[in-house]
């Protein structure tokens, strides 16, 4: 069950961010990685100008997040998290899907890391196609993905 995430939900999504993003920073070696990093203070922030959307299992609790912010045409989605023993199941696809029909733009923008390859696979396979890469003084290296809506 998809639905938009409330205020009282970014506790428990903050929570689930900090699980989902441990498989991540071990792939990188770094574990001072921006979402593990992020305080309740700062997806508060976030939650005042985005679209938070929130998947739940049939108790209500949250096993999926994602979020996106509108600019011009442009829906840049972010944090697209699965709690890690559902990981695999399509929630990720279904909460890509509903934050894509949510936002309703021409076009739409993520990136993810170079190292990241099923998260590249799943993107791709839902249509998204590189359009960049950007180099990090870090040695990490992301990948802008893009997507245009049917409607272009």
């Amino acid at each position: 069950m998809i639905l938009k995430a409330e205020s009282g939900d970014l506790e428990q999504i903050l929570e689930l961010q900090y699980l989902a993003y441990q498989s991540e920073a071990a792939l990188l070696n770094d574990y001072s990685i921006p979402p593990l990093k992020q305080t309740m203070e700062e997806v508060k922030q976030e939650y005042s100008h985005s679209i938070f959307l929130k998947a739940a299992d049939e108790k209500g609790n949250i096993i999926g997040s994602v979020r996106a912010c509108i600019d011009n045409s442009t829906a840049y989605i972010g944090k697209l998290i699965v709690l890690p023993e559902r990981q695999g199941q399509g929630i990720g696809t279904e909460l890509l899907h509903a934050i894509e029909r949510q936002c309703a733009v021409a076009r739409y923008e993520l990136y993810t890391s170079n190292k990241s390859i099923r998260n590249i696979q799943l993107y791709e396979r839902l249509g998204y196609v590189r359009f960049r890469e950007q180099n990090h003084a870090n040695g990490l290296t992301l990948v802008y993905m893009e997507k245009y809506s049917a409607e272009k």
